[in-house]
């Protein structure tokens, strides 16, 4: 794997298992240190120990990022400990599938802040600490789903809509200190999250509806996320990458 992010800083929310600690895993394999974030030591330890038992660097970053005192005390112990902060990857989500009637206020409150809140002031503290000459990459996970939805997903689908538009609106206003913000929009890919919303029928469906024939990995989504952050989308802002094997724009 090439070295495009050598001697970057990162902080990955969310990154104790599925696609954060994919990405993880990927970055610092591409030269980042990485600030592995989640909510427990027991998920981000064996994250931070596995990127150092493959040669890469990593510290441990546990923190509830779901308020703003939170992500300010990840953010700053990320650039304490890196010296400087380059890069920002909000993937942290909490998710609940509920149709209309089921929807309790609990349940929204805690998505709004791991999903969505969690980006706002995630932006206010990155931007504070990048450096303004060297700007910054700041990439939001979010969802097909916020282009096209199914049932029992209105706050989901809302949430992640709203991320592409915190991602634009961010993207316009800190594009004068050199920080990018982009999103990807993954479909569904298997991960430890999603196998409640999963099984072998709904599987085939989709894959079936799949112009590329499979389903999306963690690994795939890594990767645009790695590209994102990289120098290699230098010009590259205010974008929704859709990481879906074609799936979103050719089923009607």
């Amino acid at each position: 794997m090439n070295q495009d992010l050598l001697g970057r800083v990162a902080l990955i929310t969310g990154a104790g298992a599925g696609i954060g600690r994919e990405t993880a895993l990927q970055m610092a394999a591409r030269g980042a240190l990485v600030g592995v974030n989640d909510l427990k030591d027991e998920l981000v330890q064996p994250v931070v120990e596995d990127i150092r038992a493959r040669g890469g660097q990593a510290f441990g970053v546990t923190q509830n990022i779901g308020s703003r005192e939170g992500m300010r005390e990840a953010i700053q112990r990320t650039f304490e400990h890196g010296k400087r902060f380059d890069i920002l990857v909000n993937n942290a989500a909490w998710v609940r599938y509920q149709s209309i009637p089921e929807i309790q206020p609990e349940t929204v409150e805690r998505m709004l802040d791991v999903g969505f809140k969690s980006v706002i002031w995630s932006l206010q503290e990155a931007a504070a600490v990048m450096d303004p000459e060297r700007g910054g990459a700041i990439v939001n996970v979010a969802s097909v789903a916020a282009l096209r939805s199914a049932a029992n997903s209105v706050v989901y689908s809302g949430i992640k809509a709203g991320v592409l538009g915190i991602t634009r609106a961010a993207a316009a206003e800190l594009g004068a200190r050199r920080i990018r913000v982009n999103a990807v929009c993954p479909s569904a890919v298997p991960t430890e999250g999603t196998q409640r919303n999963r099984n072998a029928e709904r599987d085939a469906n989709r894959i079936a509806r799949t112009p590329l024939g499979r389903l999306g990995t963690v690994e795939d989504i890594a990767r645009a996320i790695c590209f994102l952050a990289s120098d290699e989308a230098g010009f590259i802002t205010a974008q929704a990458l859709t990481v879906d094997g074609g799936i979103t724009l050719t089923n009607i």
